[in-house]
């Protein structure tokens, strides 16, 4: 069976999916289209009902799950792993409503949970994750939330954190956060979901016994210029426990940052989301 597989660059996707897509683990009768491209770009993909299975932020999720089914396994939560809000100079973080905000698509993880956090900010500007540091840096913006690799990188550029997106998330849910997942089509046969299941956690399970310390060609090829400690602290942020099975406790942090986007959008009709209706059984 050939299926289009679409997840992106970032270290902690081309470590779980290295063995799949690479063939360093028996695929069964899979065969795999493979696309890697940045998060958002992956979410308007998912949007139009492109790819069979696709990395999203969980963001997008109340516009597709009519069409896929998240997968247990593959994903990204965690607790410490949130967005960062950041400046080039400090303010008051009650003024934040009267600044121009820097956002990593506007149907991210990142934008929701900015939302939740900061429901009166109108003057948002929706760019690509990477550009969001040389926005703050020269003033385009008042302030930009980061994600993924930049984390690491922001404090060693001279910005500044105002606020920990993820910290205040655990603080008001106790739940860890939901970042992205691996959803599949719904239309999908139910046995060929649970292989797929599977074989992403076998290849994750192939990545930690192969490359816990030496990390693949795959992964640092694609990494770019990324330095070799910041992929290794990227992939020890996003691929844990969550990834290799969300559980209980993720699929209930699921299901609160679902209420809270049919909290921000009453005016989209939704039937409840939870998780008898988001991931497969």
């Amino acid at each position: 069976m050939k299926l289009s597989l679409h997840f992106s660059p970032c270290p902690n996707d081309t470590f779980i999916f290295d063995a799949l897509v690479n063939h360093k683990i028996d695929t069964l009768d899979f065969e795999f289209n493979t696309l890697l491209e940045d998060v958002q770009t992956l979410n308007e993909q998912a949007i139009q009902n492109i790819p069979d299975i696709c990395k999203i932020s969980y963001g997008v999720l109340p516009l597709i799950w009519q069409n896929y089914i998240l997968l247990n396994s593959g994903g990204a939560l965690g607790k410490g792993a949130g967005p960062l809000l950041v400046a080039s100079q400090f303010f008051p973080i009650e003024e934040i409503h009267h600044k121009k905000i820097a956002i990593p698509g506007e149907n991210t993880t990142a934008h929701l949970l900015f939302s939740y956090l900061f429901p009166l900010v109108k003057n948002k500007v929706f760019v690509p994750f990477n550009l969001i540091e040389e926005m703050v840096l020269d003033v385009s913006v008042d302030a930009g939330v980061i994600i993924h690799e930049n984390r690491f990188t922001y404090a060693d550029r001279g910005l500044i954190k105002l606020r920990d997106l993820g910290e205040s998330w655990d603080e008001k849910t106790g739940l860890p956060i939901p970042l992205g997942g691996i959803v599949v089509r719904r239309s999908l046969p139910l046995n060929v979901k649970m292989e797929l299941n599977k074989l992403i956690l076998d290849s994750i399970h192939y990545a930690y016994l192969h490359h816990a310390t030496n990390l693949s060609d795959f992964v640092t090829t694609h990494a770019q210029e990324m330095d070799e400690i910041v992929m290794r602290k990227h992939i020890e942020l996003y691929v844990n426990h969550f990834s290799k099975n969300v559980g209980a406790e993720g699929k209930k942090a699921v299901e609160k940052l679902m209420k809270t986007y049919q909290h921000l959008h009453p005016e989209i009709q939704q039937p409840p989301m939870n998780a008898d209706n988001l991931f497969i059984s």
